[in-house]
């Protein structure tokens, strides 16, 4: 079988297989059985005569062959995506711009970047989606992200380690905080020391999704979890009912509800993230051009 052979429906599967990184997950967004996903793959590596999956217990990772096929796989389905709207009649795609974003840049760096494009250029549509890095990465190497932005903390390294490696600018670099009851004694100042931190309650993240994130990083004890939220939102409604601390990146601190206060830590080491805007390198179209250039001159407004 030669390569010629493969399928539009395997070439969808695989590139869905990419974006979400398991087998089961591909299988569930696609309304698929995973012994039919499982089938698609298993007949794009025989048309291709090389494994393009490396399959370990943690899902799956691209071969080198692979990711050369997740490249052309991409452009073809979305070419022909634009033959079937025009053999259709159907008019054809707005200027559109997918975005990627971590759940706390759709507190306010987002919304606002988005409002200021919608000013300057109404005809731009931009589509989001939130979710953790490895996911917004596996999309944006899947094709179905244009640009995505991520939270890197020390020591900063690579988004992935595929190549060829994403194009990534640093559009912030700010110190993480601590998110505080208003009426907590902790509350009193305009900073709060790193040693008062010991024996406070926090509201955390799942285990699974970042270990203890909503904790003070390097604490030198066993952290006391009270609550457990993966929404930003929810912890810090939590913290405004008195009920915990939790960490919150600078960029949230304008979008903390009532009864709360976000305070610097001092103290012990610096606590440092990055906002980054990350994309597969290559020519930007203009508009995505255009909400890049509004993400960066957002991010550094205060």
């Amino acid at each position: 079988m030669a390569f010629t052979d493969a399928s539009l429906t395997a070439l969808r599967v695989f590139r869905e297989v990419a974006e979400r990184g398991t087998l089961t997950a591909a299988a569930t967004s696609l309304g698929y059985t995973q012994s039919a996903v499982s089938r698609q793959i298993a007949s794009l590596e025989r048309a291709a005569g090389v494994p393009l999956l490396e399959r370990r217990h943690d899902g799956v990772r691209l071969t080198p062959a692979g990711r050369v096929v997740l490249r052309r796989a991409a452009a073809v389905v979305e070419q022909v995506d634009a033959a079937a709207r025009e053999l259709a009649g159907l008019p054809a795609e707005p200027a559109t711009v997918r975005l990627g974003w971590f759940a706390s840049a759709g507190a306010a760096l987002v919304p606002r970047a988005l409002a200021g494009l919608r000013r300057t250029h109404p005809a731009i549509t931009v589509t989001t989606r939130e979710g953790s890095t490895p996911v917004l990465v596996r999309a944006l190497r899947a094709g179905a992200l244009d640009l995505a932005l991520v939270s890197s903390v020390p020591p900063f390294r690579p988004l992935d380690d595929e190549t060829p490696p994403l194009d990534v600018r640093v559009l912030t670099e700010r110190g993480l905080r601590v998110a505080v009851p208003e009426a907590h004694p902790l509350a009193r100042g305009d900073h709060v020391d790193v040693a008062d931190l010991h024996g406070q309650p926090w509201i955390a993240a799942p285990r699974g999704d970042s270990t203890l994130m909503g904790v003070w990083p390097g604490l030198d004890e066993r952290p006391r979890v009270a609550h457990v939220a993966r929404d930003w939102l929810a912890k810090l409604s939590l913290v405004a009912a008195g009920l915990g601390l939790t960490t919150v990146p600078a960029v949230l601190a304008g979008a903390a509800p009532p009864g709360v206060r976000v305070l610097p830590v001092r103290g012990g080491p610096r606590e440092q993230r990055r906002l980054l805007l990350a994309r597969v390198p290559g020519p930007l179209t203009e508009p995505a051009a255009r909400l890049a250039d509004a993400l960066r001159t957002t991010a550094l407004t205060p």
